[in-house]
């Protein structure tokens, strides 16, 4: 179990899902929706702050096979700004495939429909990205994934 917060990002060109859990335990649960754009580090810099948390998640979407796609060159990019912005808090990037397909098979069979789901289909990413990644830490016994690279925002 983590001494202190974690925090956990499904980022994508449109929405940006974040999830928590709380220092001493290992239950990843919905925060916000943040609109891509002009003010998300802001918006997520505020949440770090918020939080303090030791670490930030963000699900780096490979291919079924691995593989670093378009998709996860622009979040490796995203990670490295965020990272510069928040520091000295740790960002690490974890495996998020399927993580969207995930929550959104769980919210279809909760009873939502697709239309219903946008608000909270990155929030429920977000929870499953941190999930594994809290599951990974019990397992490893530190954090897992790889640290984001810092660039200048």
């Amino acid at each position: 179990m983590p001494d202190r917060a974690r925090l956990g990002i499904d980022w994508g060109k449109a929405r940006i899902g974040v999830a928590a859990c709380n220092p001493g335990v290992s239950f990843a649960y919905p925060v916000e929706t943040v609109p891509a754009g002009a003010g998300e580090l802001v918006r997520l810099a505020e949440l770090v702050a918020e939080y303090d948390p030791d670490v930030v998640y963000v699900g780096l979407p490979l291919t079924l096979g691995g593989a670093r796609s378009h998709a996860a060159e622009f979040v490796l990019a995203k990670a490295a700004q965020l990272a510069a912005r928040v520091t000295p808090v740790e960002v690490r990037l974890v495996d998020e495939r399927m993580s969207t397909a995930s929550a959104s098979r769980s919210l279809g069979s909760a009873g939502r429909r697709a239309r219903q789901q946008r608000s909270v289909i990155d929030q429920a990413a977000a929870v499953e990205i941190l999930q594994r990644a809290l599951d990974g830490e019990e397992r490893e016994g530190a954090p897992v994934g790889e640290p984001a690279a810092k660039e200048e925002t």
